[in-house]
C-alpha cells in the first residue's frame, strides 16, 4: 500500500485527487495522511469526500475513512467500471474536480461512461467548465478518448447550484503526443458571463480587458445566466492557436470592482501572450497525468509551479517513469514524460 503524505508540497486536494486517479488506474491501494493539512481548514470538506465517493463507486473501492473532515483516508480499488453515474456535491464546491478524480480510470474503462454532476462549475481557484472544453478536452481526444460536455446550467460560488454532464468514450491505449508550438492565431475571444446581476458589470469587466490587452469590439461577448441559482460572474478570456487554446478567467467578487477583476484577468493573459510556450501553468497540471498514463509524450510551458511539482512527484509514486523538467534558453519549461 502506498502512503501519501498530504502535507507535501502545496498541501492541497490535488494529491489526492491524483493518488485516487492514479490508484484506479493501476489497482494500487493508497493510504492517505494529513490530508489537505497546509489548508486553513484541513481534512476532507464536501467537494474531496464527493470525489473519494464518485471514486469508490467508479472503482468499487473498499473505503475507510470517508466523512467530512477526515485528514486519513484508505483507498483499496477493485475494478473500473463504465457506466451511467450521477455525484451531487451538496455545496458550491467545484464538481469538475470530481470528474477530473474520475476521468482518468473511465478514460480506459470497459465501456462508455456518463457522469451527471451537480455543484460548482464556476469556481475561483477551480478550473471552470469553458477551460476544460475549450482548453483541455480537445487535447485529450489526440491522447485518445473522446470526452464530451454539457453545461446544463452554471453554478456560481457560493450559491453552487451547477449542474453538467460528461459524456466519455473509452480507449484501450492512450497516444503520447507533443506540444511545442502554438501555431498560427485563429481566435481571440472575451467573454463577460453574469447570473442575477446588472448586465453593466459584465460590459466594464469587457471594456477594460479590451483596452488593456487591445483587443477590438468585435471579440467582445456577453452572456446573461437565467437559469443559476444564485448571482456570479466570470470574465473568460481565450486566445486560439492551430495546436492549442489558452483560457484566462476572472471571478467577480462583491470587494473588487469589475474593472479590477479584469485587469487581473488580462494581465495573466498578456503574460502568456508575451511568451512562446503554448501551454500555461493550468493546463500543465492538466496534461500530465494522461500523458503519464500513455506512457510518454512532452509540452512546452511557461513555468513549473508548485502545483506542478507536486503533481510529477505524486504520479512517480504510482508509474515507473521519467519526468523531466528542462528550462529553455527562452525562459519556458521543457516538459518530457517517459
Amino acid at each position: 500500500m502506498i502512503e501519501i503524505d498530504g502535507s507535501r508540497g502545496e498541501g492541497g486536494g490535488q494529491i489526492l485527487r491524483t493518488s485516487l486517479a492514479l490508484s484506479m488506474v493501476t489497482g494500487q491501494p493508497v493510504r492517505f495522511v494529513n490530508i489537505r493539512a497546509a489548508r486553513s481548514r484541513p481534512g476532507l470538506l464536501r467537494q474531496h469526500l464527493t470525489a473519494v465517493k464518485a471514486a469508490a463507486a467508479v472503482s468499487g473501492a473498499k473505503v475507510d475513512g470517508d466523512r467530512l473532515g477526515s485528514m486519513t483516508l484508505t483507498f483499496e480499488p477493485s475494478k473500473i467500471q463504465g457506466g451511467d453515474y450521477h455525484f451531487a456535491i451538496g455545496s458550491a464546491g467545484s464538481c469538475l474536480l470530481v470528474l477530473q478524480t474520475i476521468l482518468p480510470a473511465l478514460m480506459i474503462a470497459d465501456g462508455p461512461s456518463r457522469v451527471d454532476l451537480e455543484g460548482g462549475t464556476h469556481n475561483p481557484f477551480a478550473p471552470p467548465f469553458e477551460f476544460l472544453e475549450l482548453s483541455f478536452l480537445p487535447l485529450l481526444k489526440k491522447i485518445g478518448p473522446d470526452v464530451r460536455m454539457t453545461l446544463d446550467r452554471p453554478g456560481f460560488y457560493p450559491a453552487g447550484g451547477g449542474r453538467c454532464s460528461a459524456a466519455i468514450t473509452p480507449v484501450e491505449k492512450l497516444q503520447p503526443i507533443e506540444l511545442i508550438q502554438r501555431g498560427k492565431l485563429l481566435n481571440r475571444e472575451a467573454l463577460a458571463i453574469v447570473s442575477r446581476l446588472p448586465a453593466k458589470i459584465a460590459s466594464r469587466e469587457l471594456e477594460t480587458a479590451a483596452r488593456t490587452l487591445g483587443w477590438p469590439k468585435s471579440t467582445l461577448k456577453v452572456e446573461q445566466v437565467t437559469t443559476s441559482p444564485g448571482p456570479g460572474n466570470a470574465l473568460l478570456l481565450s486566445v486560439s492557436y492551430e495546436n492549442v487554446t489558452e483560457a484566462v478567467t476572472g471571478f467577480g467578487d462583491v470587494k473588487v470592482s469589475a474593472e479590477r477583476v479584469a485587469k487581473r484577468a488580462a494581465g495573466e493573459l498578456k503574460k502568456y501572450l508575451n511568451g512562446t510556450a503554448p501551454v500555461g501553468s493550468h493546463l500543465a497540471d492538466q496534461l500530465l497525468l494522461p500523458l503519464a498514463m500513455a506512457g510518454g509524450g512532452q509540452f512546452r510551458c511557461q513555468q513549473t509551479t508548485q502545483h506542478t511539482l507536486t503533481n510529477i512527484e505524486t504520479i512517480k509514486m504510482f508509474l515507473d517513469l521519467e519526468i523531466d523538467v528542462q528550462p529553455q534558453d527562452d525562459e519556458s519549461v521543457l516538459i518530457r514524460v517517459g
